[in-house]
């Protein structure tokens, strides 16, 4: 049996500086989430509010935890979270800290995604899995995801 990836949207989320909430191994911050888009399959918007609750390692790999709602054009409200790891070797996370553009290529950032909604014409996100490749920019986090079929 074979997996395959379709694309199936991409999210644009702009994030605003992390609220470090304890910073002894294993560190948490919560990364909030103030706008953003979707592009793909769908179209949308990110509603304000989201975040990412983020569990730091002390080799600085991340744990991440996010939950966001998303307004898809002409359909309605959807839930989604997105759990995941983000790690790297030790100059390219003190670059990403310094908000420095990084090839992503030089780190992994991977997240399942999973979806709640009942706006018809959106019910099948309920009944699929995603995953997501991600990359961090200066203010933004990108999100790819891929329908798993």
């Amino acid at each position: 049996m074979n997996l395959r990836l379709s694309p199936l949207i991409s999210l644009a989320l702009q994030v605003e500086p992390p609220q470090q909430i304890s910073v002894e191994p294993p560190g948490r911050r919560f990364i909030p989430v103030n706008a953003g888009t979707v592009n793909g399959a769908y179209t949308g918007h990110v509603l304000p509010g989201g975040g990412d609750w983020q569990t730091i390692a002390a080799d600085g790999s991340i744990e991440i935890a996010a939950h966001h709602v998303l307004d898809i054009s002409g359909h309605g409200l959807v839930e989604v979270r997105s759990e995941g790891l983000r790690h790297a070797d030790a100059e390219t996370l003190a670059a990403l800290a310094r908000n420095e553009p990084v090839d992503p290529s030089r780190y992994y950032f991977r997240t399942a995604v999973r979806f709640k909604t009942s706006a018809p014409g959106l019910l099948r996100l309920n009944h699929i899995l995603a995953v997501a490749r991600g990359r961090r920019e200066h203010g933004l986090v990108t999100l790819d995801i891929f329908e798993v079929g």
